[in-house]
């Protein structure tokens, strides 16, 4: 199990509910911050210590109460951790519940899961942490539909690409060069993999070539 978590959450009532949570999982250590910027800072720190953190569990939405922030919301905080340290593990715990702001955070900033604050979410925190320890995504179940709906007719021009390189045979592996020629980001093959296999995991298919027929037969490609 994790070792070194990173709360970021400007409600101190929730804050303590998730170290509860992490405690429950046997997580002993667990650092919190109120503000983006200390988070980031935490993060800094940690790397320099050679105590890196494993886990960020953050919010997206921070009330502005007068002090200067140069990083005012969860999404910048998640691309800023990310540059700073790229293998860190992100899991957002939020009340946002749009299907689009959901799939957006999968699919554009890479998070690992995401919890929606409501009842019974230490249950699902649990689960989501313990998913993302082995590696998986977690995703509840409850927005899978939804998300499922919004790929469905909402698939990006970047998206569109990919997905017409593997209708002309193009090999998964020899995509991202072209994306990489291209300009186009993410490129990375571990990038492209967990695009494709999240996607794949809101329309229930296992295999790319699945894909491809769905799009075609939706005309979008």
């Amino acid at each position: 199990m994790f070792k070194n978590v990173l709360i970021a959450e400007d409600h101190e009532s929730a804050s303590i509910s998730v170290q509860k949570t992490l405690a429950d999982l046997g997580i002993v250590r667990s650092d919190y911050a109120y503000y983006c910027d200390d988070a980031l800072t935490r993060i800094k720190k940690a790397l320099l210590g050679n105590e890196p953190y494993e886990l960020l569990i953050t919010d997206l939405s921070f009330e502005d109460d007068g002090h200067q922030q140069k990083i005012s919301g969860g999404e910048a905080l998640i691309a800023a951790a990310r540059q700073v340290q790229p293998g860190l593990k992100v899991l957002v715990f939020s009340a946002e519940q749009k299907a689009a702001a959901i799939s957006a955070l999968f699919h554009e900033l890479e998070v690992n899961g995401y919890v929606r604050k409501a009842r019974r979410d230490a249950q699902e925190l649990k689960k989501a942490i313990e998913s993302i320890y082995k590696n998986k995504q977690h995703m509840p179940a409850e927005f899978r539909q939804d998300i499922r709906q919004h790929n469905a007719h909402n698939f990006t021009a970047d998206y569109t690409v990919i997905i017409r390189l593997l209708s002309s045979g193009v090999a998964q592996k020899d995509i991202p060069a072209y994306l990489e020629q291209n300009q186009i980001r993410p490129s990375g093959l571990s990038s492209l993999e967990k695009r494709l296999n999240l996607i794949k995991e809101a329309l229930a298919f296992s295999k790319n070539e699945q894909l491809v027929a769905y799009c075609k037969d939706k005309g979008i490609i």
